[in-house]
């Protein structure tokens, strides 16, 4: 086991920059905010980490984009209940898109979708935003976004720093579970407050 831990960490040493790629495209905002915990610990280049998670993050989002072109109603049907869409959810996203496209699209990109990532994604693509207004501004808001959340893990990597030995194992475990609970929490009341989308 102790290999298989040791593997696993030296694998995460050599393609680090691949695996953070990785990371942001299964779970950006949690691969942000640990990124930028590990840039405060020397494991990584800002710079390069940044470009990184916003190539991944964007490669998602265009993905998710381009699922909405050509299958959204298809794939919410049979797959929404894993990632959280209703039908009801999406024609509202649909809906909303129709008459501010811009805004949500931008809005959104720095709001964790506000609480509809995937829905608002894919109902970018189903209403047939063009794909370069799509793009641009998508972009825009990633830049914003991705600069957040390592910013919010730089700081949690400068305390972690400054905290003794002994607590660095209870740090980083209370760290992670406050990130994941703030995240849940804003997608929870969003989602309580579908009129907020308005």
């Amino acid at each position: 086991m102790t290999a298989f831990f040791s593997s696993i960490i030296y694998f995460i040493g050599a393609y680090r920059y691949p695996v953070a790629f990785l990371g942001s495209l299964i779970e950006g905002p949690l691969a942000m905010v640990g990124g930028g915990m590990l840039v405060r610990l020397g494991e990584f280049d800002f710079i390069p980490l940044y470009l990184t998670l916003l190539l991944g993050d964007l490669t998602a989002d265009i993905l998710w984009y381009f699922v909405g072109r050509k299958a959204a109603n298809p794939f919410i049907k049979r797959f929404g209940k894993f990632f959280g869409i209703t039908q009801v959810a999406f024609e509202k996203m649909e809906r909303v898109f129709l008459k501010h496209d811009t805004k949500i699209l931008f809005i959104s990109k720095v709001t964790m979708g506000l609480g509809f990532a995937l829905a608002t994604l894919m109902a970018a693509g189903a209403v047939k935003v063009p794909f370069k207004k799509f793009f641009i501004l998508n972009a825009a808001g990633g830049v914003v976004w991705v600069a957040f959340l390592i910013s919010v893990g730089y700081f949690f990597g400068d305390v972690y720093l400054k905290i003794a030995d002994s607590f660095k194992v209870i740090f980083v475990g209370a760290a992670a579970l406050s990130v994941i609970a703030l995240m849940y929490g804003f997608v929870s009341y969003i989602r309580r407050h579908p009129d907020q989308l308005n």
